[in-house]
């Protein structure tokens, strides 16, 4: 699949992009949004730290495995993290907030399921693999 090669890249512009816009407008997002500062704070340094680990392995010519699982866990996590805090919120935030929770979180489980069916080519290990 030619898009497995450019996955990593995908993954860490889209969390680089997210954070970096969540915390530019942190404090506009929280009036808007109906959540709390800090918790938008939290989201846009989460995905800026995901950015870099995604980065770090994008640039690799040799992925090692391990190191593509701890994405793809770390994908799993934010996902069921962005849906408990859809839940959480549900009767406080503004529909907007939820839909972007819940957007991220379909956003990276798809990610995650990606990097896993792809592994072996992100990783640059043969198909069988």
């Amino acid at each position: 699949m030619p898009i497995a090669r450019h996955l990593l890249w995908i993954d860490s512009a889209a969390a680089a992009s997210a954070g970096f816009f969540v915390l530019l407008l942190a404090s506009w997002l929280s009036e808007l949004y109906r959540l709390p500062h800090g918790l938008l704070l939290f989201i846009g340094a989460v995905n800026l730290l995901y950015a870099g680990y995604a980065g770090s392995l994008a640039i690799r010519r040799k992925r090692p495995r391990a190191l593509l699982y701890v994405l793809i866990i770390g994908n799993t996590l934010w996902m069921g993290m962005c849906l408990a805090l859809a839940l959480r919120f549900a009767g406080h935030a503004a529909p907007l907030a939820l839909a972007h929770l819940i957007g991220e979180a379909l956003f990276v489980g798809a990610l995650a399921v990606c990097e896993w069916r792809w592994r072996a080519q992100i990783c640059g290990l043969p198909e069988a693999a």
